[in-house]
This record gives C-alpha cells, structure tokens and sequence, in this order.
C-alpha cells in the first residue's frame, strides 16, 4: 500500500507471527507417529522384488522339470526352501497363476498346471512362423563360426539324448540345453531383438524338460529331429532362404504335434482335484 504508516505494516508481522504457532504447530507425538514416505516406499519395492525373486524360482523349478506337471505347491514347503515367511510365497503363487503356469484347484491348493493340448498347437504354429522368420533373416547373416556351433549343439544333443540306456534327469538337462543353443543361436543370428524375445516368450510357456523326454524316449523321434536340424543347418549354409524358412516351420510344427499329444495322454493321468 503506497503511503501506508511503517506502524501498520509492523502490526500486521506482529499479528502473523502470533498466529502461526497455535495453527500450525503439531504436538510432538503427532510428529513422531507421522509415517517417512520414502521408507514406505522403499520397502514395498523389496517386497516387490522380493515377491517376483522367489516367482521366477519357482518358475525355474517348473520349466526344469523338478516340479513336475500336476504337483501339489505347498506354501511352508517352498517358504522354507527359500527361508522365507509364507507371504511372499502366497504373492508369488498368486503371480503364476495370473500368468497361466499354476491352477488353484478346490481341496488341493496350488498345482502346476497341465497345458491343453489346443494351447500347445496353437502356441508352436505362432512359433513356427517365428522362427521360420529367423532362419530366413539369418542366412544373410550367419558366419562359419555359427555353423559351426550349430552343427556341434545339434551333434552333442544327439549324443547326449541316446547316451544311456536309461536316460536321467540330467540327460534330459544336457539335451534341452544343446537344442536350446540351436534354436536360441538362428533367433541371435537373425538380428532381431524383437523377433527373439517373442519366440522365447513362447518357449518358457510351457517345462521345458518334456520336449527334452521325448527325445530320449523315442529312438525314431530322436533321429527325425536330428536330420531336421541338419536340413536347417545346410539350407541356411548354402544361402537358401526360403529352404530354411520351409525346413523351420515344418520341424517347430512337428515338435508341437509331439508335445501336444504327449499332453493328450498327460492329461488323463494327472488328477485334478
């Protein structure tokens, strides 16, 4: 206010200062219960992580295999596996099965849960086109040291699935990792990150460890799935394209068709609650 006495201008401060502490002033054992934000946060993030660490545990333990399709996931068992309460557990059960891999079934709880045989087919024709799709883009692409490594997993797994007469868990382990590096390596050559992403989305969606089962227990399979990868080798070796992609789809498409039916006659043994 232009011309205004210093006096009023002094009264006002002495009025606002005298207010201020009855109005905003909080006793001291308010502020003392009042919650710190950031520690709220950062511990809903540990347990965020914490909760998506033990998922992809128990994840892992599906797709190997040593959880097998069907079995009973019990809370206290697994929380003292990982030596934990059973409330991330519980979290992380809930989160797999929003994901599709666990059912919750009446008077049995948490079971790893048995793919349709319509979702596996349906699962390796979007697949097939995929790594169809990878082959093609990877004969420009691939070098002699690809080769190379393609032809010794395809070897090694052929060795490693026909190894023993009675084939192991660890047979079967060894085995899926060659054929792992054969696939994952056409996805690699094919320059495409996106492309390979999704083609592996679609191979953790179902345990790995059957396709694996298959091989060492059918000779014929066996042997069909180790030429199939050599017609897939030489196609994109001597720079056909469209032989690779051919040779691709037909092999991912009958390696569906095996796991499907493998579930068909799964399915019927496992009980379901």
């Amino acid at each position: 206010m232009e011309g205004a006495p210093t006096s009023m201008f002094l009264h006002a401060g002495r009025c606002g200062s005298a207010s201020v502490p009855s109005a905003r002033r909080t006793p001291l054992r308010e502020r003392r219960a009042m919650p710190v934000v950031t520690d709220t946060a950062t511990v809903s993030e540990g347990g965020r992580a914490l909760v998506d660490e033990i998922a992809a545990k128990i994840r892992d333990r599906i797709m190997s295999g040593d959880i097998p399709i069907g079995a009973q996931l019990r809370q206290a068992e697994l929380a003292n596996d990982f030596a934990v309460s059973r409330t991330p557990v519980r979290e992380a059960l809930r989160q797999l099965q929003t994901g599709g891999l666990i059912d919750v079934l009446p008077n049995r709880g948490a079971v790893v849960r048995v793919p349709s045989p319509w979702e596996v087919r349906e699962a390796y024709e979007v697949r097939a086109e995929l790594e169809s799709l990878a082959a093609a883009r990877a004969v420009q692409r691939i070098s002699r040291m690809d080769i190379a490594a393609l032809r010794a997993a395809n070897t090694e797994m052929y060795e490693q699935s026909g190894s023993e007469p009675s084939p192991t868990a660890d047979t079967a382990t060894a085995s899926r990792r060659e054929n792992d590096v054969f696939h994952t390596t056409i996805a690699a050559v094919s320059a495409n990150a996106r492309l390979a992403r999704a083609i592996d989305e679609i191979n953790e969606t179902f345990p790995r460890n059957v396709s694996a089962q298959l091989l060492i227990g059918d000779d014929r399979h066996r042997e069909e799935n180790y030429q199939e990868h050599v017609r897939i080798v030489e196609a994109i070796e001597r720079g056909d394209a469209e032989a690779a992609r051919r040779e691709m789809r037909e092999h991912v498409l009958k390696a569906g068709e095996q796991l499907a039916r493998w579930y068909e006659r799964r399915s019927s043994t496992v009980f379901k609650g």
